[in-house]
């Protein structure tokens, strides 16, 4: 890995980009406590925690227990005139599995169920190993590059409000009970939104750089010339590069 206070103008190595504005940083070793914020428009760029490995893998697994009671336990119950009927997410989706409803099924499990629980995997399967000062695991880098890609597309909270907006409507024509994988997809949400405010990508990307882990080759430290050239070109471009500042 490039050396604290170096980087590589040609791949970008010792280099960090704001998501927002894409302004371009030095990266620099932050403590746990403190805040690194683009120059430019005050995004967080990063901050690490003490301990915050573990807590997303705690996180992780509760999401997964969570999202098993969520599919398989009743999800709500409606009934009118004496007559009812239960049931879970798991028998919704496979009423609809025969003829061209198939397309839904697999929306409603893959989108609702299937990624959540695939991201939460893949969060523990590269976190797990990591915690102390522990190795990575193999392929951790791509693990964590998959389970980025998937975060946009983990859409339990929609599928709740979804539910709930329904729901309200169903009201009126006959008597609604919610089941426990109502509720547990409601914890499932306040755990995911925990489990995000604890993660931060940087540091991650970092600590697998740091621990041997292939990323995106950029970690291969360049020759001293080349380092020094680098620098020179891109203190030469004025605001180009800037160091983040720690809250």
């Amino acid at each position: 890995m490039i050396e604290a206070g170096n980087y590589d103008i040609r791949t970008g190595a010792g280099l960090i980009a704001c998501p927002r504005c894409d302004a371009l940083h030095v990266e620099t070793e932050l403590t746990p406590g403190e805040t690194a914020r683009c120059v430019r428009c005050h995004t967080v760029l990063a901050r690490p925690r003490e301990g915050a490995f573990t807590q997303i893998v705690a996180l992780s697994v509760t999401s997964m227990v969570l999202m098993v009671a969520a599919v398989f336990f009743p999800f709500l119950e409606i009934s009118r005139m004496g007559f009812g009927n239960a049931t879970s997410l798991f028998g919704v989706a496979m009423a609809f599995s025969d003829g061209w409803l198939m397309p839904l099924t697999v929306a409603v499990l893959g989108f609702i169920v299937a990624l959540p629980a695939l991201r939460a995997a893949l969060l523990v399967y590269v976190l797990l190993p990591m915690r102390g000062q522990g190795l990575p695991a193999r392929h951790a880098g791509a693990a964590f590059r998959l389970s980025e890609i998937l975060r946009p597309w983990s859409m339990a909270e929609i599928f709740v409000i979804g539910t709930s907006v329904a729901l309200v409507k169903v009201a009126g024509l006959a008597n609604v009970s919610l089941g426990p994988a109502f509720w547990a997809f409601c914890a499932l949400i306040v755990v995911g939104a925990a489990s995000d405010a604890f993660t931060c990508s940087t540091s991650i990307w970092d600590t697998l750089e740091d621990r041997g882990a292939s990323t995106d080759g950029r970690e291969v430290v360049p020759d001293a010339p080349a380092a020094a050239a680098n620098r020179a070109a891109v203190e030469g471009g004025g605001d180009a590069a800037a160091r983040p500042g720690s809250a």
